[in-house]
């Protein structure tokens, strides 16, 4: 049974002129930078996010984040949204397949795939169900 994890670690690099290079060892499209520490991760947060919409865009994989002591995570809409990418792939399904097993239209089904696209978390968790996958919520101490 495939786990997605959607937490990426993180490389700070002080810049001498002040602030932090920020890059993802997982992603190497994904690069920014910060102010200071915490403008940093804020900005990694949105790049990640950025980094993760782009794959989805283009059909693209998603890697299996490696370990890290900082770790980034991508919001909740987007993760279930690639979890959902990673799931119908895992399956071998299409998006018209995804629609049928919704009893929906499969425009409703393109947008739920779509990063641009809103989605509401309740029917990004049903289309991962009718997948055989549950979306499980989790919080931590931020870093």
């Amino acid at each position: 049974m495939a786990q997605y994890r959607f937490s990426f670690p993180v490389t700070l690099a002080p810049e001498p002129a002040g602030g932090f290079v920020v890059t993802f060892p997982d992603l190497p499209e994904a690069i920014t930078q910060g102010e200071d520490r915490e403008d940093a991760l804020l900005q990694a947060t949105d790049c990640l996010e950025e980094a993760i919409a782009g794959r989805l865009q283009h059909g693209d994989d998603i890697p299996t984040p490696s370990r890290g002591k900082l770790v980034v995570t991508v919001p909740p809409t987007m993760a279930a949204k690639a979890a959902l990418h990673l799931a119908l792939r895992e399956a071998g399904l299409s998006k018209s397949d995804l629609a049928r097993r919704l009893r929906c239209d499969e425009k409703e089904a393109r947008r739920l795939l779509d990063p641009t696209q809103p989605s509401k978390i309740e029917r990004l968790s049903e289309a991962l169900h009718a997948l055989g996958k549950e979306l499980i919520v989790s919080v931590r101490d931020a870093a």
